[in-house]
């Protein structure tokens, strides 16, 4: 169902004048096709393809994504030992650090990859007003 304000459109990857016509193709998971994009909004006719190379640097926003997936796990783990879930000690469980972050972000980087397109899209287009 589409949403009708600029987060839900961001997070559901829409079209950032409407709101409403996909980004995407197919489904994030499908990885023959995860990165090809709509060229044109289904709804408002919008184009996607802005210029050459326009998403370049939508790679700034998936280093940032990843940064705070890191983050999020070493906190998470932190806390797991604060609770007494199990014991966690950064300088001395590196590899549970670096095996559990590595499958994470291996499982995230379909959704990291279109998230950060439609931030950086969103980022450079205004929504039109009837």
């Amino acid at each position: 169902m589409p949403k009708k304000n600029r987060l839900g459109a961001v997070i559901g990857n829409r079209c950032p004048v409407c709101f409403e016509g996909k980004l995407f193709k197919s489904k994030a998971y499908d990885l023959g096709q995860m990165s090809k994009m709509i060229t044109r909004c289904e709804i408002c006719q919008e184009d996607f393809e802005r210029e050459p190379g326009f998403y370049f640097g939508a790679a700034y926003i998936s280093y940032a994504l990843t940064v705070a997936m890191w983050i999020a796990l070493y906190v998470a783990l932190t806390c797991f030992d604060w609770w007494g879930i199990m014991s966690f000690q950064l300088f001395e469980d590196i590899p549970l650090f670096l095996w559990t972050g590595i499958a994470l972000l291996l499982s995230m980087m379909p959704l990291f990859l279109r998230l950060s397109r439609s931030i950086w899209l969103h980022m450079f287009t205004k929504r039109r007003t009837s």
